[in-house]
């Protein structure tokens, strides 16, 4: 588990941009479950989440169409919260960072680290934009 004054900042780059942190499986629950969108962030201290997951979730908002909902969760720190989300995200084996739209509590789009890892973060935001284009 990391310390809270390390992922701190790491939080408030999504949370600044409009991200709710869950830290409860049921707080998850509830909003995977929400009518219309939701995107999952999973959140991570790796530099790829950093400089590529973080900056293009936000970079992705920037579009005609986006989640209805936007939460995150913190892998290494949020243990209940990440262990629920991943569970949703079935059958894809669990990734920090990693995101996932949900519409009416079904996995619609997803993006493992190896999508994010190594990618530009105005990639991944277009790759997320096509899904809300075509979900949202």
């Amino acid at each position: 588990m990391y310390p809270e004054e390390l992922v701190k900042p790491m939080r408030a780059e999504l949370s600044d941009a409009g991200f709710e942190d869950l830290y409860t499986a049921d707080a998850v629950k509830d909003a995977i479950s929400k009518e219309g969108t939701t995107l999952v962030v999973v959140n991570s201290v790796c530099g790829c989440a950093a400089r590529n997951a973080r900056p293009g979730a936000k970079m992705s908002l920037d579009n005609a169409k986006k989640p209805d909902n936007l939460i995150t969760v913190f892998a290494g720190v949020d243990k209940e919260a990440v262990d629920e989300a991943r569970a949703s995200m079935f059958p894809f084996p669990p990734s920090s960072p990693s995101m996932a739209l949900f519409k009416n509590g079904e996995l619609v789009h997803m993006l493992e680290r190896h999508h994010i890892e190594g990618r530009p973060a105005d990639m991944i935001a277009e790759n997320l934009k096509d899904a809300y284009d075509e979900f949202c």
